[in-house]
């Protein structure tokens, strides 16, 4: 009994270490891969900005666009319901 009382600790105390070492590996690993994550997120966002111009062109050019056909629409709506007034009105003489 003796024997266990002198021996247990101490493979309690190596395990304990060998498990605090085991921890810093894995934390130092985990530090890397989180690096390298923002890195790539710092690279894509990089790109994803140089597009910006590009998409706040094509969203001005087609509010531009959007508007010129409203007018054409409205001129044309406009042109049909003279031509149907003209013949309504010309029917009831």
């Amino acid at each position: 009994m003796d024997f266990l009382a002198d021996f247990l600790p101490i493979v309690i105390y190596i395990l304990l270490i060998a498990l605090i070492i085991v921890g810093i590996v894995l934390g130092i690993k985990l530090i890397i891969t989180i690096d390298k994550a923002q890195k790539v997120i710092d690279d894509a966002k990089d790109k994803i900005d140089s597009f910006n111009g590009f998409f706040n062109l094509l969203e001005n050019t087609s509010g531009k666009i959007y508007y010129v056909y409203e007018r054409v629409a409205e001129a044309v709506s406009k042109v049909i319901n003279k031509i149907f007034t003209r013949n309504k009105e010309r029917n009831d003489d």
